[in-house]
């Protein structure tokens, strides 16, 4: 689908929000209605071809007995995501009272699957059919999303003449539908937005510094990205699509597996769900996240390691109930933070509680891999207190003795100030890997990136430029 199509659908599904919310919620809230809707109507529309295979399944799994149905109703639909209700959106929009319209409405939310089931919980999107139902707008919010004018299905929509009236809307395209309904809604809540959306132009540029040195050296197989503070998911499909572009580009074939963690429950279900969208069900399946699923405190992926990683962790933020709940400074025996480094059986990279930034990159360089040819790299966002806080012997110090010890840092990127969208202070991007070339052995390299901007014609929050491409 053409890029203007694309568009055109972003403007409607953002269109529908003044239309028919405006009343009902302050204009920062629409995302709660909005983002979750766009995804069950993708989902309904993907799944319409094999609703009666599913219920027939479903029949018949039940007939027999069978408690364990998750894999055979997600091979019944041909997608790693079902629906077991009786119902479609479209057989919804003609109950003749709002009662009736909520009670099969939740009825049709309680026959999706469980990674459809854990988005809707994450969104607490149940919280507002009350609401809905309450201001007599629910069926109209489902008929605007099966308006004819727009098309959400993979499959293209036909005029009586068998001509093309609406092209289909593959995996791709619905992903930059959602992700750019996604910017929007997160550029009119700037104040906020920083926090788990990191801006386009530093992803690209991460991706590049990840990439683009070890191109040339890319073969066919499979690799594992991840993003321990993953937000809405942006790095993590940047990356994979930067990965694959290059691979495609010197005649190499590539799969990849995306993994990451993510504490805030609303940006958690917006990367499941953007992915599940792009039709990366077994990626979206690798997402942690919610509140109980702290990286520092609750690690999802102990024992793995990965090719790639890359991640903007908050900073300045205190990590003291992480803390607590690992036992305290003096009770904490996690490997990732207390390691043996020159001799020392106990050398604790902890750091201060009020700022828990460098734990993430000790958490990331954990997980490298040591057996590979490539090993891995990495690349991550800090602010300035990484280069210069803490004392000798306290954790900050030990962490950067760590990584200059055994040679991982590769470069530091100073960027733009007022490049993100909570912040106008200085921000770095640090690239560290475990198998540096031999002419970069004992360097690092530090660029000056701060003039490379190009002005913004409106700021967004703090955010007043973005990085040239010149």
């Amino acid at each position: 689908m053409k890029p203007e199509e694309l568009q055109f659908i972003s403007n409607f599904i953002w269109g529908i929000a003044d239309d028919v919310l405006r009343d009902v919620y302050v204009r920062g809230k629409y995302r709660d209605v909005i983002l979750p809707m766009t995804v069950l109507r993708r989902l309904d529309a993907v799944l319409e071809p094999s609703k009666r295979a599913v219920l027939d399944t479903k029949a018949s799994l039940d007939r027999s007995r069978i408690t364990n149905q998750d894999l055979a109703l997600r091979n019944a639909a041909g997608h790693a995501f079902y629906n077991t209700s009786p119902f479609t959106l479209a057989d919804l929009r003609a109950r003749a009272s709002q009662q009736q319209l909520k009670a099969d409405f939740e009825a049709y939310l309680d026959g999706f699957s469980p990674n459809v089931q854990d988005i809707l919980d994450k969104f607490e999107f149940r919280n507002q059919i009350p609401r809905l139902s309450r201001a007599d707008v629910l069926g109209t919010l489902i008929a605007k999303l099966l308006s004819p004018d727009i098309n959400l299905s993979p499959n293209p929509v036909l005029n009586a003449d068998g001509t093309v009236k609406h092209p289909g809307l593959d995996n791709h395209g619905m992903g930059t539908v959602f992700e750019e309904l996604v910017r929007r809604f997160n550029e009119e809540n700037n104040e906020e937005a920083g926090e788990h959306w990191t801006p386009r132009d530093a992803v690209r540029l991460m991706a590049k510094l990840i990439f683009l040195p070890i191109a040339d050296t890319i073969t066919d197989g499979t690799y594992v990205l991840y993003d321990g503070a993953c937000g809405t998911g942006g790095m993590l499909t940047v990356a994979e699509e930067t990965l694959k572009q290059l691979a495609r580009a010197r005649g190499k074939q590539v799969a990849t597996h995306l993994f990451g963690q993510e504490i805030n429950a609303e940006t958690y279900a917006i990367c499941k769900a953007d992915l599940l969208l792009k039709g990366e069900g077994d990626a979206a399946d690798n997402i942690v996240g919610g509140p109980e699923h702290s990286t520092l405190a609750n690690d999802a992926f102990p024992s793995r390691e990965f090719d790639f990683m890359l991640s903007n962790p908050p900073y300045g933020k205190s990590w003291k109930s992480d803390l607590e709940r690992m036992g305290g400074k003096d009770g904490i025996k996690d490997p990732r933070f207390v390691i043996e480094h020159r001799g020392d059986p106990e050398y604790s990279l902890l750091t201060r509680s009020s700022d828990g930034q460098m734990l993430f990159l000790a958490n990331m360089l954990s997980k490298m891999k040591r057996d590979t040819r490539l090993g891995s790299r990495i690349a991550e966002v800090h602010n300035g207190s990484s280069l210069f806080t803490g004392d000798a012997g306290q954790g900050e110090s030990n962490i950067r003795r760590w990584i200059i010890e055994n040679d991982w840092l590769e470069a530091i990127v100073a960027l733009p100030l007022n490049m993100f969208y909570n912040t106008g202070i200085a921000t770095y991007i640090w690239v560290l890997t475990n198998r540096k070339p031999a002419h970069r052995q004992g360097k690092v390299q530090l660029i000056d990136a701060t003039q490379w901007f190009r002005p913004l014609r409106k700021n967004l929050g703090k955010k007043n430029c973005e990085l040239s491409e010149e």
